[in-house]
Formats: C-alpha cells, structure tokens, sequence
C-alpha cells in the first residue's frame, strides 16, 4: 500500500511544483514541475474549515450542564470536565508536528487506504449537518432543543428534496444534477463564483470530498439508470442503504476493527448499548466525547499531499499549496485533478498499486494541519493539534483515563502516553482524551486501527445513531444484504463495490 509513497508532509510549501515531484518515489513514476506548479484556475476561496470551525450546541455542557442534553450531550455523565493549564496543552501541541524526515513507508497504514480518511469526512459531515430553521437556531445557540438528528440519510446529497432543493436534481426531479464542466469532466453544478451547490456547502471544502460526493450523486443515477428503482424515494432509500452497509461493514471495520462492531450490533441487527443511552431514543444528541474527541482520529489519517490519477504521468496535489494548484475547493474540478478511485480504495478489476495510504493514527499530525495557512485560520493559532486540545478543555471533555476507567479499560499512564513532563501536577496524573485515543491506537495496534477506548466510543455511537434511524435498514430490514447487480455477490460490498457501481466501472 506504500508504492505511491506520498510524503504528506514534503507537500505543502508556496509551490507545489518540487513538493509534488517528492511525492511519487518506489513506483518510478513523477509529476511534472509544470503541471504541479501551473494553477488549474484563478486563486480559488479557501474555505477548507473542516476541523478549524465550531459547531452549534458543542457548548452544552460548560453552559447548560452535563446533564443536559440537546444536539450534542455528555456520554460519560459521571465524569469531570478536564482543565489541565494551557500552557501544557501548547507544549503538547508542540511535539504533536510529525518528524520532518521520516521513511515514509514508516507512517503509511497497512491496513486503510487514503480514501477512508476522505470517506470519514464524509460521513461526518452527513452526521453533523444542521438544517435547523435560521430563526430557532438564533433563538437557541446552545442547541438544547434538537430540530435534527444526526441519521445518516444523506442529506448532503438530497437536501431538501426537488420541491425545495430543484437546484440539486434534474429536470425529471429524480436524478441529482452532474454537469460536464469547461474542463472536460464530470463535476457538481456551481454556482458563478465557482462554489458548489449542493446540501452541505462543506462537501466542496476539498476536491477529494467533493468527487466522493460526485461518486453518490452517481450511484443514485444509476441506480435508476439501471431500473432498480422507478421513484425518487426508492432510489434513496437504495443509495441510503448502501451506504449504511459501507458504514458498518467496510469503514468501522478497518477503523475499530470487527471484533468490535461485532461487540455492538449482532447477526440479528440488534444493536447493544453500553453507554451512549441518549435520553430522547427519536432525536439522539450526539456526545461530544465523539465529536470533539474520538472521532477526530481522523486528522492523524491525513497526508500532505495525494496521487489522483496515473494517466499521462502522475498527478498529484498538496492539501494545501499553491491556490488554484493544491485540493482546496469551491471552484470547478481541474481535469488534472479528476480521481481516479483505485488510488483511494480497493476498486474491484482495478489496480492495486499505486495506492494512497491513510497515515497511521497515532499521536501525530501532518504539517498541513500542524501548520495550516492563514487562508483556513488567521486567528493566531494555525495548529489544529492545539486547537482540538484547547477546545476539549473549554467544551469540558472528560480525560482520558476517566473514560477508560468508566469503560472497565485498564487507563495508559501519562508515561506511557509520552506527554512532556509526565508528571507535572498541571496534568492531575491524566491526559486529554483527543491525544489519549490517539495514542492508545498507536500503542495498542501499532496506528493501524483504534484501541479500545476511541474504537468502542466510535462503533457504539454511530451503530447507535443508525439503530435510531427509523428509515435505515437496521430498523425497516434488519436482514438487508447487498445483492447483484450492485453487489458482486449477496452480503459481499465495500466502498470499491459501491465506487465500481456508481462509476460503471
């Protein structure tokens, strides 16, 4: 999985032209200076916020109370907000910068390709979208009342339907509009200063999100294409479902690991609650131990820079770079820069080499995050390391240890952990629980997958929400399975079956 050895920090300086060239080592196979350093397009927006943003109703507990609950709550209620100083919170962050001349196969994950970084994102942001009326979410900043729910129903892809939403669909209101752009190839409609129009503006913050949202729009349409649906609602409920399945079979899988999903959900569909009970079973809030902590293992995923296609020589981009030549969003896909997924994922009859990896998790991070540019964050604090850290203590995030503990997991120690100055008194003997999950998947799997504590807080939660979900088919067919022509066999299908199927492959 290391062949396209992408060094994901070598790839973020002013120009992507040499950084690029770095990129590509093992495979013998290099981009040219002057296609990494020509911009595609005029200096896109920069709106890439994923991470640097705040969320509506995170604040609950230090405001209303760990009882309380709304779109986000407490899931470890018996626990204690932790308040180390934030001076050793800094020099955490400070050490969390990954080395700056690795062997990059050392940092490569075995066991996950690039594309579920990506396909995480994704996920999340279906999970957090807020379509909460203007009016009532002015009125209730706190969020304590949840018009949402945090169901994986695509809403970044449907919106509000054809009727509301006729922007998002074709003319016949039940296929998701494509357009074929001045560059030649498939991408979003736009609006004229080049941002997508789509449910959730943050799928366009980067253009690996945005051709993964590309991806479902075509596995709708050919869903109906094929004739395996003749209304709108039946092709979602398909598209819906596919998903669903992708979540809990491919992607929980390779991120907590199957003997952990297996620990949730049984062959019958049911699934088993330990701790994330939310009061209100219809609407459930979604803890911020998930949201601010453990599923932010994501950001230890994310490499400096990507291989998309191998066609005419390699091409491949920084996340954050020369504008207009890195991956950042909000304007029409460069063809140069048109995905090919099997650099992503396992794509069935497709190539297995070159293929992105996702960087181990682990208690580092890549320098694109570690030192983002003023374009994402221009308030003085350019790492997301510190940032996550600091939020944690002022959303009121229990420690790591307290967790573990109520967990029945024996706690790491700050030793263990590798904090600076372990036993400073400032850390009351504990660590923040967005480094700890980090950690305890680097020293429990070797960053492979995540330990037991970030592993069961992820997997219990979001086969939670979808046992919440009155339309998924944990609920409507818990005895749902994949079948052909979508599936290459019943009950066989992963994210490369569901790229395959969308693309016509």
């Amino acid at each position: 999985m290391a062949d396209s050895n992408i060094d994901r920090r070598t790839l973020l300086a002013g120009t992507a032209a040499g950084a690029v060239a770095a990129t590509v080592g093992t495979t013998g196979v290099a981009a040219t200076a002057a296609a990494a350093a020509a911009p595609d397009a005029p200096a896109a927006r920069a709106d890439w916020k994923h991470g640097s943003a705040g969320t509506r109703g995170t604040e609950i507990a230090v405001k209303a109370g760990r009882d309380k609950e709304g779109r986000f709550g407490i899931m470890f209620k018996n626990t204690e907000a932790y308040a180390p100083p934030e001076d050793l919170l800094r020099s955490l962050a400070a050490q969390m910068g990954e080395p700056t001349t690795p062997n990059p196969t050392d940092l490569d994950n075995p066991r996950i390709p690039a594309g579920f970084t990506f396909l995480g994102q994704f996920i999340d942001h279906d999970m957090t979208l807020d379509r909460t009326p203007l009016a009532e979410a002015q009125a209730d900043p706190l969020a304590l009342t949840n018009f949402d729910t945090p169901v994986f129903d695509l809403g970044s892809l449907y919106g509000r339907g054809p009727a509301q939403d006729p922007d998002l669909y074709e003319a016949d209101g039940l296929r998701m509009k494509i357009v074929r752009n001045a560059n030649g190839v498939d991408d979003l409609p736009r609006r004229a200063d080049g941002s997508a129009i789509l449910g959730d503006a943050r799928n366009d913050e980067n253009l690996i999100v945005a051709q993964l949202h590309l991806a479902f729009a075509k596995f709708h349409n050919r869903v109906l294409s094929e004739g395996l649906a003749t209304s709108l609602a039946e092709a979602q409920r398909i598209t819906r479902w596919h998903f669903q399945w992708v979540i809990i079979h491919d992607f929980l899988d390779k991120v907590a690991g199957s003997e952990v999903v297996g620990r949730y959900l049984n062959n019958k569909g049911q699934v088993k609650r330990e701790f994330y009970k939310p009061k209100n079973p219809n609407r459930p809030m979604m803890p911020i131990e998930y949201s601010v902590a453990a599923y932010r293992f994501g950001h230890s995923m994310i490499r400096a820079g990507y291989l998309l296609n191998n066609r005419a020589g390699v091409s491949a981009a920084a996340i954050f770079g020369q504008p207009g030549g890195d991956l950042r969003g909000n304007r029409p896909l460069p063809a140069r820069l048109e995905i090919d997924w099997w650099h992503f994922f396992d794509v069935p009859g497709r190539p297995a080499t070159p293929r992105n990896a996702a960087r181990r998790i682990d208690g580092k991070i890549s320098l694109p995050l570690f030192n983002m540019p003023t374009t994402v964050v221009d308030d003085g604090t350019p790492s997301l390391a510190e940032r996550n850290l600091i939020r944690g203590v002022r959303l009121g995030l229990p420690a790591g240890q307290d967790v573990a503990s109520r967990m029945g997991v024996t706690p790491l120690t700050n030793a263990q952990l590798g904090l600076p100055d372990p036993d400073n008194a400032g850390w009351q003997g504990k660590a923040p629980l967005w480094f700890y999950i980090l950690k305890e998947a680097e020293l429990t799997h070797a960053g492979e997958r995540l330990g037991p504590v970030g592993g069961r807080i992820v997997t219990e939660v979001i086969l939670g929400i979808l046992e919440a979900d009155k339309e998924g088919f944990l609920k409507r067919k818990p005895d749902f399975r994949p079948t052909t022509p979508i599936a290459p066999a019943t009950g066989q299908f992963k994210a490369g079956d569901f790229l395959k199927f969308a693309l016509n492959l």
